[in-house]
C-alpha cells in the first residue's frame, strides 16, 4: 500500500478535499478522501503543500516528429507536411526509438501516464517502427495507446503526400490486423492498446478509410484520424468529394462512439449535433493549432454538446514544447479568446486532459479520475513554492501556470515514474543526447 496524504485532492469526478489522501494497492487507488488515510503497510507520502489530480491523458502525438522541430516556423500545414514529408522518408526503427523515448519521458515529466500516438509514415526499409515505439513506452513506464496509421492517398493520385511515402492499402490492412494480433491488450489495467488510424482525408483513399474502419469493429478497437483542422482540408473535401469532411468521414461509417478525431477545428453547427447524437469524440489540440495557424476547436459548443473531448499536444514538430500540463492553459486561453471569461473554467480545463481523454479512448471506466477501484495513474504537483506562491486556488494555479509548477511524484500503474521532478525509468540526459543523434541523422 502506498499513501499520499495531506495533499489537496482535485477527483476531476466530483469531490475535491482541501487536505485529502489517495490510497493505492498494488495498481489500483483503494481510497480517496478528506483527511488521513486509514493507517496500512507500506510508505507514506507526504503531500502538504501539494496538489493531487489524475495523470494526464494525451489524445493526439506523432512522437517520431521530435526529431525535426522547429522546422517551417512561418508556414500553414499544407506548407508544412509537404516540406517535411521528404525528411520523415528517412526514419528507421532507430531513430524512432530515441524519438519515442526522448518523447514519452518528456512527457512524463509533464504529468502524463497515458498517451496516443498516430504514427502514418511508414518507409519500406525503415524496419518496425511500431514496435520501436512501443518497446520505448515499456522503458519509460507509461500507459501506450498506439495509432497503427497509414497513407495511401500519394500525388500522383490527387492526395498531398509525394508517392514514396504511402504503402498499398492490401498492404496497410495486413499489417494494422497483424499489430492488433500482436500488441493490443483488451484487459481493464492495460498497459498498450492498439487503434486503427489512417491519416487524414488529403492523404487516404475512401476505399482505406472504409476498410479500415470495418476491420476496427470486426477486431474490437477503436479509430482514430486528423479532421477539419484546416480551411485548406475543407477546401480539398469540397472540391474532391463534394463534402465538408465531417460529412465526408460520416458517409464513410466514421461516426460513432468508438471513434475520436483529432483537431476539429471547423465543425459547423451540424457536425457538433452528429458528434454528439454518434458519441465520436474529439482530441483537442490548441497549441499546435495556433502554431500552424489553424485556428481553434469550438471546445464550449462540443462540450455543451456533450460531445467526448480530450486534450492533445499533437506531433513535437507543431507543438515544439510537448508538455501536456501547458495544454491546460492553452486551451483556457484560446477558449476564451473565442468566447469571453466564462468559455472554458480551469476545472472543465483539468477534466479534458484526464477524464475527457479517457473517454476517448474508451477508458474511462479505468482512468482519467481518482476513484476507488481505478487504475492508480496520479500526478502530484508542488503548489507551495515560488511559481504558485499566493495562489488561493490549486486547481486555478494549475491550470493556469503554464506547465510550469513542479511535478512533485508521477505514479503509473501503480509505479513511481517520476520522483521529486526527475524521470526515474530513464536516464534522461541518455534520451536527450539520444534523440539528438538521430534527429541529425534524419536531417543530414
Amino acid at each position: 500500500m502506498i499513501v499520499i496524504e495531506n495533499a489537496y485532492v482535485a477527483t476531476v469526478s466530483g469531490d475535491e478535499y482541501e487536505s485529502g489522501h489517495v490510497a493505492i494497492d498494488g495498481n489500483r487507488i483503494a481510497s480517496v478522501g478528506p483527511g488521513p488515510a486509514p493507517d496500512s503497510p507500506g510508505p507514506r507520502i507526504d503531500g502538504s503543500g501539494c496538489l493531487a489530480t489524475p495523470g494526464l491523458v494525451n489524445t493526439h502525438h506523432h512522437l517520431y516528429q521530435w526529431l525535426t522541430r522547429g522546422l517551417v516556423q512561418d508556414g500553414t500545414l499544407f506548407e508544412w507536411l509537404t516540406t517535411l514529408y521528404p525528411v520523415w522518408a528517412r526514419i528507421d526503427a532507430e531513430s524512432v526509438h530515441a524519438a519515442a523515448a526522448a518523447n514519452l519521458g518528456w512527457l512524463a515529466l509533464s504529468g502524463c501516464t497515458t498517451s496516443t500516438d498516430h504514427h502514418y509514415v511508414f518507409p519500406r526499409e525503415g524496419g518496425d517502427l511500431l514496435e520501436a515505439e512501443i518497446t520505448a513506452a515499456a522503458e519509460i513506464g507509461v500507459r501506450f495507446h498506439p495509432c497503427r496509421g497509414s497513407m495511401d492517398l500519394g500525388r500522383s493520385q490527387g492526395g498531398l503526400p509525394p508517392d514514396e511515402v504511402v504503402e498499398d492499402r492490401d498492404q496497410i490492412l495486413a499489417a494494422t490486423e497483424a499489430a492488433i494480433d500482436r500488441w493490443h491488450d483488451p484487459s481493464f489495467d492495460a498497459m498498450t492498446r492498439i487503434a486503427v488510424a489512417p491519416c487524414s482525408p488529403f492523404s487516404v483513399t475512401g476505399d482505406l478509410m472504409r476498410e479500415s474502419a470495418a476491420l476496427a469493429r470486426r477486431k474490437g478497437v477503436r479509430l482514430h484520424t486528423h479532421l477539419a483542422e484546416t480551411l485548406d482540408e475543407e477546401e480539398f473535401c469540397r472540391e474532391q468529394f463534394g463534402l465538408t469532411p465531417a460529412e465526408y468521414v460520416e458517409d464513410l461509417g466514421w461516426l460513432g462512439d468508438d471513434v475520436w478525431l483529432a483537431h476539429c477545428v471547423h465543425l459547423n453547427d451540424d457536425a457538433i449535433k452528429r458528434f454528439a447524437d454518434t458519441g465520436t469524440g474529439v482530441a483537442h489540440c490548441p497549441t499546435s493549432n495556433g502554431r500552424l495557424g489553424a485556428g481553434s476547436a469550438r471546445v464550449r459548443e462540443l462540450l455543451d454538446a456533450a460531445v467526448p473531448v480530450g486534450m492533445g499536444v499533437d506531433g513535437s514538430a507543431s507543438n515544439e514544447a510537448n508538455r501536456l500540463a501547458a495544454e491546460l492553459q492553452a486551451a483556457l486561453l484560446v477558449a476564451r479568446l473565442r468566447g469571453g471569461p466564462s468559455a472554458l473554467t480551469a476545472r472543465e480545463s483539468l477534466r479534458l486532459a484526464t477524464l475527457g481523454g479517457a473517454r476517448c479512448l474508451g477508458r474511462d471506466a479505468e482512468l482519467g479520475s481518482l476513484e476507488p477501484g481505478k487504475l492508480a495513474d496520479i500526478a502530484v504537483w508542488r503548489v507551495d513554492g515560488l511559481g504558485a506562491a499566493g495562489g488561493v486556488d490549486p486547481v486555478w494555479t494549475f491550470a493556469f501556470s503554464g506547465g510550469a509548477l513542479p511535478l512533485e511524484l508521477l505514479i503509473v500503474n501503480g509505479e513511481v515514474v517520476v520522483e521529486h521532478g526527475e524521470l526515474v525509468t530513464a536516464d534522461a540526459g541518455a534520451l536527450a543526447r539520444n534523440v539528438a543523434a538521430a534527429s541529425e541523422r534524419v536531417l543530414a
